[in-house]
């Protein structure tokens, strides 16, 4: 018996995708910027994701290089779109 449904972005790799594909689709400010709310809110709020999935899912994205966190954490760049062009794993 389940108890719980799958959460789609459990896993850190599909998070991330997901990350940078919002990213992707958002018009970026001086330099390339694009502020962390703008992928945090439809993240969590639109996708029903957890805190804990944004966090492993933004981690990925900047291990794999395809997003770029500055330090102060307020905002990401992409630097590779490798991540949209991927086959998805399923």
């Amino acid at each position: 018996m389940k108890h719980t449904e799958e959460r789609p972005y459990a896993d850190p790799e599909a998070a991330a995708r997901k990350l940078v594909e919002i990213a992707a689709g958002i018009e970026a400010v001086q330099d390339g910027r694009i502020y962390i709310e703008r992928i945090n809110a439809p993240f969590l709020f639109t996708l029903k994701a957890t805190g804990g999935e944004f966090g492993a899912g933004l981690k990925h994205a900047v291990a794999q290089g395809w997003l770029e966190l500055h330090e102060s954490g307020t905002y990401v760049r992409l630097i590779g779109t490798s991540a949209t062009a991927a086959p998805a794993k399923d």
